[in-house]
């Protein structure tokens, strides 16, 4: 078993990701092997609490293996898996909902942000979500894990619930802490720079998704909403030209006091074209790997296997000692 510590994470397989997911979080988590014991999983079972067409959901859970990979988490030194694979999840998820209170789960802020998006199919899974969460991270033993503002709550419970669980049955759990490392660029809306990039807005100059080909990037930060301004200059005033340079510094290395400089006596114009420029031979090669990999199903299909296995190994040993804590009858294996 490895010394290091265990970091677990995952996004979403629903649509494809945004510069945001790349430069807040996946170009980050490619460093991270060196340090710690990786598990990153392509979270099929929490995307199901939105109706999804079955085809397209298929082929982009798919596709965000693949763009894991292609961004650089090698599956032969991380855990890259699906977490629909893993019965394990939703077995430990009913175990964990009975040491869960009603009134935690109504308290979740992002419960209330989804079920009023979404007031045509407020269900149970989303109510429950987070103890799908927790159950997600608990189950190998995360020592930490990457959390975003809009995650942090999400956190709270799953360490509430290991608590409670390890007050009752003894140190079944590891108790998982944020991971505060390396922290990526917050990439806002290129459309309305107060908000969050999102791959379900419906203004699509809003969002740069990894896919977009080189003139379409470079078109959306054309149109990127900026101020009235000229000069290039970082501050809370100007949320627009503010996101761009964080943009561009994500990408380009370089600090805000270089970007300034770089470009003192330029308009908005000549640095919308540098930064959509940058982004473009950014995602380059990303996307040049990414199609190799789509192409080559066979790869594809073996990482999975195998990862998938690793993942069910190290998943069903805690729900094992979970079973046996609660009093179930142990499995006979």
């Amino acid at each position: 078993m490895s010394e290091k510590k265990v970091l677990y994470s995952g996004m979403q397989a629903t649509n494809t990701l945004t510069l945001g997911n790349y430069l807040g979080a996946l170009k980050n988590w490619v460093k991270l092997h060196e340090e710690y014991e990786c598990i990153f999983g392509v979270m099929d079972l929490h995307s199901l609490t939105v109706r999804q067409e079955p085809a397209t959901f298929r082929k982009n859970a798919r596709s965000l293996y693949a763009l894991y990979t292609a961004a650089g988490l090698d599956p032969k030194e991380n855990c890259v898996y699906f977490q629909s694979h893993v019965s394990a999840h939703a077995q430990l998820s009913w175990i964990l909902s009975c040491f869960t209170y009603m009134g935690e789960l109504s308290r979740m802020t992002q419960y209330k942000d989804k079920a009023a998006k979404h007031e045509d199919n407020v269900n149970a899974g989303l109510f429950t979500y987070p103890v799908l969460m927790a159950a997600d991270i608990l189950l190998y033993q995360s020592d930490v894990v990457p959390v975003g503002v809009d995650q942090k709550q999400h956190l709270e419970i799953a360490r509430d619930i290991a608590g409670r669980f390890n007050n009752i049955y003894g140190d079944v759990f590891t108790i998982p802490e944020a991971y505060f490392g390396t922290t990526g660029a917050k990439v806002m809306s290129l459309a309305d720079p107060t908000k969050k990039m999102s791959k379900s807005d419906e203004n699509a100059n809003a969002t740069v998704l990894l896919l977009d080909d080189r003139d379409t990037i470079i078109r959306k930060f054309k149109r990127a909403v900026t101020d009235s301004d000229t000069r290039v200059y970082y501050s809370e005033d100007k949320p627009g030209v503010s996101n761009l340079m964080e943009i561009y510094s994500a990408v380009t290395g370089s600090s805000f006091d270089e970007i300034e400089n770089e470009f003192e006596g330029k308009g908005y114009g000549d640095f919308k074209l540098a930064v959509g420029e940058a982004v473009a031979d950014e995602l380059a090669p990303l996307q040049k790997r990414y199609d190799e990999l789509m192409k080559d199903k066979t790869y594809i299909d073996e990482c999975i296997k195998e990862n998938d296995d690793k993942a069910r190994y190290m998943a069903n040993k805690t729900l094992f000692k979970v079973h046996h804590k609660v009093g179930l009858v142990d499995l006979i294996r």
